[in-house]
């Protein structure tokens, strides 16, 4: 007996991008009401009687996003904690709270359970941000997943990706290409060749605290850097009608990073593509109001009609 849904004609999820499913689901969706920043941005702003909260979720799932011989289960809780409270930043706010959900095998170890919930609250701790609850569920053989709600506060308005115009400049707070060049190293069994850049793929921290400082410097764009500088400076590009003008060599210091530990052209596949793992934001505003401080080099660029 086939299932319609399942085994008829039309495209699968393999056949399209993340962005061309979307714009298929955000129409049959209901909007308005208390929520004053839809989905499309790194995170919804939803009115309440007492204010305004910014909310956010992402998923992490074994075998797609991690893998157990690359990664510990603290590992895995503090890279679940950094690419959501990386969306909150990136819209200018701070985070206040996050809501966790483990689903998992039965057969998981107590252990694996254990150390992921010692990873997850060192890195909520030390970012001050307490665990406000969450769920537990079963799921059939070999499935672990994990999903975490952030909710966040920001002071007036937070800053979207729609807001670049032309004349201003691109900043990027962080660094680039990191995590993934760590990324290529697990995939070709070289770990051991710069311990430093398979743990910012492992266990990134993004500089969190400069999504609030740009913010308050007058940045009128802003975005996560989860899927690479070139596809979400596009997203922020397409967002607000404008083209983003980027330089190479203004990503020397991040391509000499990765000298002698990669080719030259895996190096510049790394710095523009990245792959899923939260570092960093840019944010389009006046060169002379750009923050320059507390989270590396910061590099700019031209935003054009």
């Amino acid at each position: 007996m086939t299932n319609r849904w399942t085994d008829g004609p039309g495209p699968r999820l393999r056949d399209v991008s993340e962005d061309e499913l979307l714009a298929q689901i955000f129409p049959l969706l209901p909007r308005g009401g208390p929520v004053v920043v839809a989905p499309g941005d790194d995170t919804a702003l939803v009115r309440t009687a007492y204010g305004s909260v910014l909310a956010t979720t992402d998923t992490m799932v074994r075998g797609r996003d991690w893998l157990d011989e690359w990664s510990s289960p603290a590992d895995v809780g503090g890279k679940s904690v950094a690419q959501n409270v990386a969306d909150i930043a990136s819209m200018g706010g701070r985070a206040t709270a996050l809501l966790v959900t483990l689903v998992a095998d039965p057969e998981t170890p107590v252990a694996w359970v254990l150390d992921f919930a010692a990873g997850l609250g060192a890195a909520a701790a030390e970012i001050e941000v307490p665990i406000a609850g969450g769920d537990l569920s079963s799921a059939p053989a070999g499935t672990l997943m994990v999903s975490i709600t952030a909710l966040g506060d920001v002071d007036g308005d937070p800053v979207l990706r729609s807001g670049a115009r032309a004349g201003d400049v691109v900043a990027v707070a962080g660094t680039l290409g990191r995590s993934a060049a760590g990324f290529v190293l697990l995939q070709q069994d070289r770990a051991d060749d710069d311990e430093d850049l398979v743990r910012e793929h492992v266990r990134p921290r993004p500089p969190y605290e400069q999504g609030p400082v740009a913010r308050s410097a007058g940045a009128t764009a802003m975005i996560d850097l989860s899927d690479g500088l070139v596809r979400d400076a596009g997203r922020v590009a397409a967002a607000s009608g404008v083209r983003l003008e980027l330089s190479t060599e203004l990503l020397r210091a991040d391509l000499d990073r990765l000298t002698g530990v990669l080719d030259d052209d895996a190096a510049l596949g790394c710095v523009l593509t990245g792959e899923r793992s939260t570092r960093c934001w840019p944010a389009s505003r006046p060169r002379s109001r750009c923050p320059t401080g507390g989270a590396g080099s910061v590099r700019w660029a031209r935003a054009r009609a």
